[in-house]
């Protein structure tokens, strides 16, 4: 919402004038605090509905959680998606979505939205793809013959990745891309560096990321919320530097961004702990796997966004408890297209209720996989989103017992 005040004075000749204060329709309650530990249980309240936190975040990439539908996602009690700015505006377009009254109408999702800010992209189509790694040190990509994305002081310019054509993305043109979006949380738009840039490179993408938060900020004209993003690689200073400064512009919530390996994630969380006001929702971008959550969630973060669960589930990975033999070893998950499988009339986790384990058995899952059918990605994708989803649901249960560290100690032994 925004509050409209009439001053009369001596100013414009004496006429009326509004000052229009923003207040965006947004909250973040603390629940509980786990005695032993920074993990706490949230909720933060948007127009759509709340969140309970900590909370994960589904991709829905192309206004679509991949494989599954709008209805899938309410099964599953997902209570909030992320979607992709950059994506979003090379297709459909934004004249599309604003014709259908905004991306909640346009994707049935009657429930809360964050939207990235297209600064993801920026690296992942740039130096990510020069350097050929991913969001973490040590997960390589194909890289790129030529970059597909350069950056300067005022933006980045894409060259789209659909027919080459050139896209110039600026601060003030993300923001009014994720507000003719509709989402109820909008990031701030940044650089994400590589893990194998330099200390001056993150200094210079840092200072930029600064510039583009408060011009983000003074192009915000909705009542949607918006998180500022902490930068600086992995490099102490420019952490505690880069947090000092995104805290100090009175964004609605935080978020963490940049690319690591995950000792030096850990390392990078430990600091900002210590420098982000506890009163503000904390997001961690891009991460995704059981023990990054446990050890994020000890040191105070309150969400994550990954595509883990849905990527996985097409290539044949599913997600088991300890249990039933996950660990750290095999990351939680089984290869269901393995041959020992052929005849296992068991389901991927006798004690997930999920639509898929009430109603398939291994030996049908990996048929599926083998014959390449279709049905086998949403199949698999409802099975790894609820593994996920359930896993957030213990884990808030468990703080509020102050039994975090116990069952962070019983999943990853």
């Amino acid at each position: 919402m925004s509050l409209a005040l009439t001053v009369d004075g001596d100013y414009a000749n004496k006429d009326n004038f509004q000052i229009i204060i923003l207040m965006p329709d947004f909250d973040f309650e603390i629940k509980q605090q786990d005695e032993n530990c920074l993990a706490r249980v949230g909720v933060i309240k948007t127009k759509h509905g709340k969140i309970q936190t900590p909370a994960f975040l589904p991709v829905a990439t192309n206004a679509s959680v991949k494989a599954l539908t709008a209805d899938d996602m309410v099964c599953l009690k997902a209570e909030v998606l992320m979607a992709n700015t950059y994506h979003l505006f090379l297709r459909p377009g934004l004249d599309v979505i604003e014709s259908q009254g905004g991306l909640h109408k346009f994707m049935n999702w009657d429930l809360p939205l964050m939207t990235d800010s297209g600064g993801f992209q920026a690296f992942s189509l740039g130096m990510g793809a020069k350097h050929g790694v991913g969001k973490i040190a040590g997960d390589t990509k194909q890289a790129f013959s030529l970059k597909h994305a350069k950056v300067n002081d005022d933006g980045v310019l894409f060259y789209s990745h659909y027919d080459g054509s050139k896209v110039f993305l600026t601060p003030e043109l993300s923001i009014h891309i994720q507000q003719i979006l509709g989402s109820d949380i909008m990031l701030s738009f940044d650089e994400c560096t590589s893990p194998l840039s330099s200390y001056n490179y993150n200094k210079i993408a840092m200072m930029r990321t600064h510039k583009w938060a408060e011009r983000c900020l003074d192009a915000r004209k909705t009542d949607q919320a918006l998180y500022g993003i902490i930068q600086g690689g992995i490099f102490k200073d420019l952490r505690e530097q880069s947090a000092k400064f995104i805290c100090s512009l009175g964004f609605d919530g935080i978020a963490i961004g940049g690319s690591f390996g995950k000792n030096e994630m850990y390392n990078v969380l430990d600091w900002l702990s210590k420098i982000i006001p506890k009163e503000k929702p904390v997001h961690l971008l891009g991460i995704g796997t059981v023990e990054d959550f446990f050890n994020s969630v000890e040191k105070g973060i309150d969400s994550f966004d990954c595509v883990t669960p849905t990527r996985l589930a097409r290539v044949g990975f599913a997600f088991i408890r300890p249990e039933e033999g996950g660990n750290v070893k095999n990351k939680f998950r089984v290869d269901i297209g393995r041959n020992e499988y052929k005849k296992d009339e068991r389901p991927i986790s006798e004690k997930c209720k999920c639509y898929t384990c009430k109603n398939f058995s291994r030996a049908y899952l990996r048929h599926l996989y083998v014959v390449k059918e279709l049905s086998f990605y949403r199949l698999m994708s409802i099975h790894n989103l609820n593994f996920f989803l359930e896993l957030m649901k213990d884990i808030r249960n468990a703080i509020k017992k102050c039994e975090f560290l116990e069952l962070k100690k019983y999943w990853l032994n």
